[in-house]
């Protein structure tokens, strides 16, 4: 048997082509497991921003009138919110319970955040709420353009980021009882920019194919905007109290 020289350029045009066509294969996917995942956000914050607006209506039942206490309401809301977050990574493949769950989990974060954004609202410092949001959608908008672009790669941050975060969250539950303003704001400070490094990491992770779920995706962003949203919030909040 003789094979001439169109025999293995034939083998390698069909090699070449099928690795091509499984390029273009995964890079659809990706793609559509990205605009997925940002429907998903999108809803989410809706969802958010309802819960926040239905919470503002129970906020005399989450707040003491008199020693200014958070009730057991506002701490039995806290406890639903983290039982849907748990079953919602547990059931994340399971449709539709997942999509109830990430949408019921969503909107339960933005009732537990009433109580914070009744308070500015009574200092009338509302605007603060807004400047908050519109400054951490920009920072987000940017963040993920900017993680989508660039060559540095954010993926290998993960250990940094988690153990960051665990100082954050000793340091915040330092300070309920401390209770220093000035700490606070470093919390806050430190916050921000944790969370800005947050978005880079999960929107790197996301486009490259590093995480098997649009739900846990979602969720992932979800907290990292929630969480710069607070902590911009915090830190204005102090930038603008003139008491």
């Amino acid at each position: 048997m003789k094979f001439s020289s169109n025999d293995f350029k034939t083998s390698q045009n069909t090699y070449y082509n099928n690795h091509t066509h499984t390029q273009q294969e995964t890079i659809t996917d990706i793609n559509a497991f990205v605009k997925r995942t940002y429907q998903l956000l999108a809803g989410s914050l809706i969802a958010g921003g309802v819960g926040a607006y239905v919470g503002l209506g129970f906020v005399q039942n989450m707040i003491n009138p008199v020693s200014g206490s958070l009730t057991f309401v506002y701490w039995g809301a806290v406890i639903l919110e983290f039982i849907l977050l748990f079953g919602l990574f547990a059931a994340k493949n399971k449709t539709p319970l997942n999509l109830v769950l990430l949408f019921a989990f969503t909107f339960m974060s933005g009732f537990t955040l009433s109580p914070t954004l009744a308070f500015f609202i009574s200092k009338n410092m509302g605007y603060v709420i807004g400047e908050a949001f519109v400054l951490s959608a920009v920072a987000f908008f940017g963040l993920t353009i900017f993680a989508m672009n660039t060559k540095r790669d954010f993926t290998t941050m993960g250990k940094m980021l988690f153990i960051t975060l665990i100082v954050l969250v000793v340091a915040s539950l330092l300070n309920i009882f401390l209770q220093l303003p000035m700490l606070q704001l470093a919390i806050a400070s430190v916050g921000a920019i944790l969370f800005s490094f947050f978005i880079l990491y999960d929107t790197q992770n996301i486009i490259r194919g590093n995480v098997s779920s649009e739900i846990e995706a979602a969720v992932a962003l979800y907290l990292d905007f929630l969480n710069l949203f607070v902590s911009l919030l915090q830190i204005l909040g102090f930038l603008n109290n003139e008491e």
